[in-house]
């Protein structure tokens, strides 16, 4: 896969972050654009543009993307605290994501002539491929390394432009997208003080996954929404890949963790309605009921009755021996996603190469419960009896 960085601050994020990275992807031909967002600029060593938290950052950049699976946001920088070096976030993208040759990590070339005061800049060319991307439009400005040149049209929009417009009253809402707007506007962000709504729009399949996707958002950590997001990435790709529709994989990987941040009762409540029972296991580690509590819930709250999507939500911890297609894709994106540090690396680029989905399921169950027993944790009975019919299926 040919992967691109794009780093910033985006506080905000803004249409010309955008438009660059649809650049890249639509005209430069590569696969996904991964959007990280630093914790704190080494050419930024005071923090009094971050009005903002890293966690409103992460969302206004969350909302500005949903539903375009070519962009991946990663905030492994915001993990990692402290000054954010470009070489310690290439090598981590390059070992979780294991892309197909060089990543292109892009560069405005207003920030071009400070490159050679990177931190270890000679290791980052040799993991990396330079692209230079217009932001000022200085055509005249060399840069003496080996590097591409996209002509991108230049938007002349800053992040602290953004800002500075919305604490003067300025004119600033056609700069960020409408759902950044909304959230600007609704946490009165960078001194807004006026009022301000989303407007209504027709609903329609595109956007009912957009709702469900800001629904999650709102309900989950940021972390545990990065993950729902990553697993509903990679479950799409895997639907095009075995030819199931991807629209149901996304809808189905962004909601499966909706109930995660239940409490103990909430579980059980919701789970009583769906007749399956509630094990020992279970009894005993309420947790493992959250895939079974957030279908009841995609069921009663929000009239999804897509026996699929129902399915691969409330089987995706452990499994069952009955479970269909996407039930498989789901659980499959769910282990092995790319947010996970400890995921099995080999399996995530099975992903990309196995042609059969039920070996690929296999793999991901039988490494899913070598870990488990490795930390002497207990297999539900569900699970063992799906790991003995595919052990059947492949003896």
């Amino acid at each position: 896969m040919k992967l691109a960085i794009l780093g910033g601050s985006f506080n905000p994020v803004h249409l010309g972050h955008l438009f660059l990275a649809d650049e890249v992807l639509s005209v430069n031909k590569y696969d996904r654009v991964i959007m990280i967002p630093a914790y704190r600029s080494p050419f930024k060593p005071a923090a009094r543009d971050m009005e903002t938290t890293a966690r409103e950052r992460l969302e206004m950049l969350a909302a500005s993307i949903a539903g375009d699976p070519r962009l991946i946001i990663d905030d492994c920088e915001i993990k990692r605290e402290g000054v954010s070096y470009t070489i310690d976030t290439l090598k981590d993208i390059i070992r979780r994501y294991s892309p197909s040759g060089k990543p292109s990590l892009i560069i405005g070339d207003d920030l071009a002539a400070e490159f050679p005061k990177w931190h270890d800049s000679e290791t980052i060319l040799e993991l990396a491929d330079i692209v230079i991307a217009q932001r000022t439009n200085p055509a005249a400005d060399s840069f003496p390394f080996p590097h591409t040149r996209i002509t991108n049209d230049v938007m002349e929009i800053s992040s602290g432009m953004v800002r500075e417009r919305i604490k003067t009253g300025g004119a600033w809402r056609s700069l960020v997208p409408a759902a950044v707007r909304a959230i600007i506007e609704d946490r009165r962000l960078y001194g807004f003080t006026g009022e301000g709504s989303l407007p209504t729009v027709e609903e329609s399949s595109r956007e009912f996954i957009l709702r469900m996707e800001a629904a999650v958002r709102n309900n989950l950590s940021m972390g545990r929404f990065l993950h729902s997001r990553n697993t509903a990435i990679i479950a799409r790709d895997l639907c095009i890949r075995f030819g199931l529709d991807p629209s149901l994989g996304y809808l189905a990987g962004i909601t499966h963790d909706l109930a995660k941040n239940l409490g103990e009762n909430e579980l059980f409540d919701l789970v009583k309605s769906d007749g399956l029972g509630i094990s020992e296991l279970e009894n005993n580690k309420p947790g493992l009921l959250h895939g079974r509590a957030a279908a009841v819930l995609l069921k009663r709250r929000f009239c999804i009755n897509n026996k699929d999507v129902l399915e691969a939500v409330a089987f995706h911890t452990g499994g069952s021996p009955d479970m269909g297609a996407l039930a498989k894709v789901i659980y499959i994106a769910d282990k092995v996603e790319t947010s996970k540090e400890k995921a099995n690396i080999d399996l995530r680029k099975m992903c990309y190469a196995e042609t059969d989905l039920d070996k690929l399921f296999f793999a991901v169950l039988k490494d899913t419960v070598s870990m488990l027993r490795s930390r002497e944790l207990d297999l539900s009975d569900e699970t063992f009896r799906l790991l003995e019919k595919m052990k059947e299926k492949f003896s």
